[in-house]
């Protein structure tokens, strides 16, 4: 136990993109069924892990935004997992904030699966990523992707995942107001408000969505056919009432070697994909005081092909 106690584990805890998100309809379980590809970005949060006998979990930051009590995803997790594995002790947690809060990159999602990860490892717990996705299930949609990360089909709420073979290396332009914030709530319930006006029960037209995205998912991201599209169904209730969101995607669609731009997740971070990290920085240097100006920060980032890791 003295060993385990002077242990420090450190985890890299990735944000994501969505390069497809399609809502089928709302469920009866009051979520909504979906359609996803996600992919992870080298955009990250890290996160330091050491045991307290206390049997306390103790969250701090370095970001003065974020609650550290029991309504934090990472906390919740870590007592999850301590009630799932009936130990004594507790953690003493400290979070390195990079990805910026409600900005439609998953960051809170990311923590939490991070936290999963990282204290399995801590507490020699040894639980397998079948049990870590489950639990991770119970506590948010986009958590499970995270588990295994890289880039993935998403179907059910997000719980449902397949593994994509695929290992792209676009570099990527992402644009976000750090003044402005969107609830996915908010944005789902506007879209279920618009566009789903009953319960869906087809399970064959599901499965015919989600039999689409497998056969030609990838083949929509590929820019050697000159079409790369990136579908994003809840872009449609954000854009035109978010004014930092339209003026993003307008920035980016201007730029000279974008091949494609999106809203991600519900916004408002906006991104433009281009056929290597090399030609994006080169646009980013060049764009980087317009961007400035007109309020936004903005990254340059690679697409990962795993997703949480151990430093």
């Amino acid at each position: 136990m003295q060993d385990l106690a002077n242990t420090k584990i450190i985890v890299k805890s990735p944000a994501k993109i969505n390069l497809h998100l399609e809502v089928i309809g709302k469920r009866e379980d009051g979520f909504h069924e979906l359609a996803m590809i996600m992919q992870n970005i080298d955009l990250s949060d890290y996160l330091e892990f050491q045991i307290n006998n206390e049997g306390l979990i103790k969250l701090d930051s370095d970001c003065n935004d974020l609650s550290l009590s029991s309504d934090n995803l990472i906390v919740k997790s870590a007592n999850l997992l301590r009630k799932k594995s009936n130990i004594d002790f507790g953690a003493n947690i400290f979070l390195r904030k990079n990805i910026p809060i409600g900005a439609g990159l998953a960051g809170g999602s990311s923590n939490s699966a991070a936290t999963l990860i990282g204290l399995n490892k801590l507490w020699n717990l040894n639980f397998d990523q079948e049990i870590l996705c489950s639990l991770a299930s119970t506590l948010g949609s986009d958590i499970p992707f995270f588990i295994n990360g890289g880039i993935q089909l998403c179907f059910g709420r997000g719980e449902i995942l397949e593994k994509l073979d695929s290992n792209f290396q676009y570099g990527v332009i992402l644009l976000k107001d750090p003044n402005v914030s969107v609830s996915t709530a908010e944005t789902y319930k506007k879209y279920s408000n618009r566009f789903c006006d009953q319960y869906i029960t087809n399970g064959e037209m599901i499965e015919n969505i989600r039999k689409n995205l497998r056969d030609n998912g990838l083949n929509n991201l590929n820019f050697y056919n000159q079409n790369l599209t990136i579908k994003n169904d809840l872009q449609l209730v954000v854009e035109n009432v978010n004014a930092s969101v339209k003026q993003a995607l307008y920035l980016l669609s201007k730029l000279d070697n974008t091949l494609t731009f999106s809203m991600s997740g519900s916004g408002p971070t906006c991104f433009a994909l281009f056929k290597d990290v090399e030609t994006a920085k080169k646009e980013l240097t060049a764009n980087y005081k317009l961007f400035k100006d007109n309020g936004y920060d903005s990254w340059v980032c690679t697409f990962l092909e795993k997703g949480i890791t151990f430093i």
